[in-house]
């Protein structure tokens, strides 16, 4: 099976492929080599969902200011 690029993958998309790579990984019972080149793709994995996440975040914090709503988090009272 040929792997998708992960830029063409959606988030739920590398987020089941990232589950599949660390049951993979954890399990052990993958050779060195292969085990290398699955952490590297499990870290642009993790990199990717991460860019997706923020992306959200962004999108998320602009309707929210375009509707007159706070943005950003505010830090909480400490007294």
């Amino acid at each position: 099976m040929t792997e998708k690029p992960i830029a063409d993958l959606s988030f739920e998309e590398a987020m089941a492929e990232l589950e599949r790579v660390v049951g993979a990984l954890e399990r052990g019972d993958v050779a060195l080599e292969a085990s290398i080149a699955l952490y590297e793709r499990g870290a642009a994995l993790k990199a990717h969902c991460a860019a997706k996440l923020a992306d959200a975040e962004a999108k998320v914090e602009l309707i929210r200011a375009a509707e007159g709503r706070a943005v950003g988090t505010t830090p909480m009272d400490a007294a």
